[in-house]
């Protein structure tokens, strides 16, 4: 049994979809923002980080995983899915894993961040942060010009960490118009049922 520690964030998304793409049974305890719980005490003997997600891998010996990126690599490994065995394709996975933790991620967080919530607005920051976002965006595109998933021809886990950001471009008031590919891709991969259901999780009260 897992143990989920979440909440409806793009990062919190990725741990549920892998979830329910596995199908394995997991429980879900929803971290409340509004009241900081992910910096109290309890909380960060799980994630010494204080961020979401998190999970407590209770069949082996309550093994503790934080980081989402280091989440799917550790399930991925357990049930042997979604991360290619042969060295080499493998690796090609991991790339596309790490393009989205160090890059999509971090920069449309920060767009989102200087678009929507910064208490001033500052012209510099958000197009910085916005049109790195499209370039990276730009980056995913042809590399869906040439490959049906971002790590070859089948699922992995670095479209499981892509998508949800892909999916959460509204907050800057992204298209896709201009990245059919992307489009197609993010549309696919959005109609399949765990992905449907993952990105419920947690289910709002």
């Amino acid at each position: 049994m897992i143990e989920l520690y979440t909440a409806g964030t793009p990062n919190g998304k990725k741990a549920s979809i892998m979830l329910e793409e596995l199908g394995i049974p997991y429980t879900v305890h929803p971290i409340d923002f509004s009241k900081l719980e992910q910096k109290e005490e309890w909380y960060l003997k799980i994630n010494p980080n204080g961020r979401i997600p998190a999970i407590i891998d209770k069949d082996n010996g309550d093994f503790p995983v934080f980081e989402s990126g280091a989440i799917l690599i550790y399930l991925a490994e357990k049930y042997g899915k979604f991360l290619p065995k042969d060295p080499k394709e493998r690796s090609i996975a991991i790339q596309w894993l790490m393009f989205q933790m160090g890059g999509v991620g971090p920069m449309q967080g920060q767009a989102n961040h200087f678009t929507k919530y910064a208490p001033e607005k500052i012209p510099y920051a958000i197009n910085r942060y916005v049109d790195e976002t499209k370039r990276l965006y730009s980056v995913l595109e042809r590399r869906l010009r040439e490959s049906e998933y971002l790590a070859g021809s089948e699922l992995s886990i670095a479209d499981i960490a892509t998508w949800p950001w892909v999916k959460a471009r509204s907050y800057i008031d992204l298209s896709l118009d201009d990245y059919p590919k992307l489009k197609a891709w993010e549309e696919k991969l959005g109609a399949r049922p765990a992905f449907i259901k993952g990105s419920e999780v947690p289910k709002k009260s």
